[in-house]
């Protein structure tokens, strides 16, 4: 039989990608699977035996963790970026990534299709498929979940455990957790399942990188951060004097850190971007840390005015890395303003991590704004008392005027 041609398949071993590469292989298509390490626990030999077991032509195994902490996580450092006020993108951030190395294997292995195991329901679809055209406008996807001969035949999980048995497939053997979860270096998501009812609590077992802030230790560890152009560049415990200084490391330490105190834990209904709203429990251990700093160092360092700015900078990039446009040319264009606000975010940031909780205790930078001696109430310094008289004037006027004419409009009615 004439093979359709090659797809590269973005693998993870579980249950639902297993059954996709057997059932693009009866489709017809020789199979390349890609299994990405961006810090999840995975057993990567086991996989990589069985893909190869289930017919995959070639299996690559790719350690992304150094470039997915330094050219995807440092910039969303960079810009303070958090969804929704609360959700600080661990998911979305790794995508790109992911999908970005599974289009360069595609080219160099000649392949004119890539697929994925995405839901139709959620925004990961998204996030890798515009990646994929982004990189590689020619290429064909193959969504499986949204294919009705698919989704029809595959309704739930006992229907892919039956064509998993059928077809020589290892199912699990352990019990599915009633949860669906994602883990990464940056974070672990959990959702779907028992979850989906938003006034249900989540079971305390269900968190696996960070400790409940109740069983965390009694005694704060103090660190220090050191960051340049607004990223870390080392990280110091003070009390043990241990030091982190490459960026892998550096991520992996705070995530130590920060799990051992129960830091990072939300649990948050979002919009997704396909218009419907979702429940899902997070935890970021490292990524809560490094927001804290960055904020503390930044507001040090930064003008006012340019700091306003490249919030709602920040704002605007959360929003497009949450819907999968990192590789847009308006995401390009943002990343490069936030890079070029960031050029004086020079210092050390020390600060406590206790119980949950992160804590700024002081911080210090050659390229500071602070001025000790302007600000002080003993020391009279360069400023005159009376320049605050122009400010006040000018916003009286306005406030005087508001209220006299509220107070018109009420009297009439």
């Amino acid at each position: 039989i004439m093979s359709k041609g090659t797809v590269v398949l973005a693998y993870s071993g579980g249950l639902d990608t297993s059954c996709i590469l057997v059932w693009l292989k009866e489709e017809g298509y020789d199979v390349i699977t890609f299994l990405a390490n961006i810090g999840q626990e995975e057993d990567f030999d086991a996989a990589k035996k069985k893909a190869e077991s289930l017919g995959a032509k070639k299996v690559f195994i790719e350690d992304l963790r150094a470039e997915f902490v330094e050219e995807f996580i440092w910039p969303s450092v960079q810009a303070s970026a958090i969804y929704e006020d609360r959700y600080l993108l661990g998911t979305s951030v790794a995508r790109p990534c992911i999908a970005r190395r599974q289009i360069q294997i595609a080219r160099q292995e000649g392949a004119q299709y890539v697929s994925h195991g995405a839901t139709g329901k959620g925004n990961d679809q998204i996030r890798f498929e515009l990646t994929c055209y982004a990189l590689y406008p020619e290429v064909k996807i193959i969504a499986p979940w949204r294919i009705p001969e698919f989704y029809n035949r595959f309704v739930g999980r006992k229907d892919l455990m039956e064509y998993a048995k059928k077809h020589g497939i290892p199912v699990p053997v352990t019990p599915k957790a009633p949860w669906s979860m994602d883990a990464n270096l940056m974070h672990i998501s959990y959702e779907s399942g028992i979850l989906e009812n938003p006034k249900s609590h989540a079971p305390a077992d269900l968190y696996l990188m960070t400790k409940s802030p109740e069983d965390a230790p009694n005694s704060p560890d103090v660190l220090e951060i050191e960051f340049k152009k607004g990223v870390p560049i080392k990280v110091t415990h003070i009390k043990e004097g241990k030091s982190k200084d490459t960026p892998l490391d550096i991520f992996s330490y705070l995530n130590e850190i920060g799990g051992r105190h129960g830091v990072g834990r939300i649990d948050i209904v979002e919009n997704r971007f396909i218009g419907m709203k979702s429940r899902g429990i997070y935890e970021t251990p490292g990524g809560t840390i490094l927001y804290h700093a960055h904020l503390d160092i930044e507001t040090f360092t930064l003008d006012r005015e340019v700091r306003r700015i490249k919030q709602g900078l920040g704002v605007k990039f959360a929003e497009m890395l949450y819907n999968g446009f990192w590789y847009s040319p308006e995401c390009e264009f943002v990343r490069h303003c936030i890079d070029k606000s960031q050029e004086s975010v020079d210092g050390k940031v020390q600060l406590s991590v206790f119980k949950g909780q992160v804590y700024i205790l002081g911080r210090e930078s050659p390229k500071s704004l602070y001025n000790e001696e302007l600000v002080s109430m003993d020391v009279q310094g360069d400023y005159d008392p009376c320049d605050a008289s122009g400010f006040i004037k000018i916003n009286a006027v306005r406030l005087r005027e508001h209220h006299r004419l509220q107070g018109e409009h009420r009297s009439k009615h």
